[in-house]
């Protein structure tokens, strides 16, 4: 069972308490992604698809964010911003830069990666280990320049 999944499921009551209606809402959200992914999949929800699902509902949030502010509805793009900040709170601490560094040159020597043709397969160890923590764009970066 996942630790996430359930911290989800008793701050949503905790919410219903306090009548934060807003973090209720955006919880409850959350909580109906997972479950459309469970049984979509006919998966049991590990920690790693909340990460995933969280990473990808924080990233609609802040592309609608975006879209709603060069429409100059700020008040819809203020509401979505809030609604990724609760669901961030969900999220690991984001991997520093020193960090992010190790990581790519473990990976590049774990495959003996030499050129741009191994970079799927660096790509592919890191994935996992970055879910959630960085940015993948530029974890990409990263490894292009040193591969190149």
């Amino acid at each position: 069972m996942s630790l996430l999944n359930e911290q989800l499921k008793q701050d949503m009551k905790s919410a219903m308490r306090a009548k934060e209606k807003e973090r209720l809402a955006t919880i409850r959200m959350a909580l109906a992604a997972l479950k459309q992914r469970e049984v979509d999949d006919r998966i049991e929800i590990t920690d790693e698809i909340v990460i995933a699902t969280l990473t990808k509902l924080i990233k609609q949030r802040q592309d609608a964010a975006a879209q709603f502010k060069d429409a100059g509805r700020e008040e819809l793009a203020s509401k979505e911003l809030s609604e990724a900040d609760v669901l961030q709170a969900y999220m690991p601490q984001p991997l520093t830069d020193a960090e992010i560094d190790a990581l790519v040159n473990a990976a590049v020597e774990e495959v003996q990666a030499e050129s741009m043709r191994d970079m799927g397969k660096v790509m592919a160890i890191l994935k996992p280990q970055i879910q959630g923590r960085a940015d993948p764009g530029k974890i990409s970066s990263l490894v292009k320049a040193k591969l190149n």
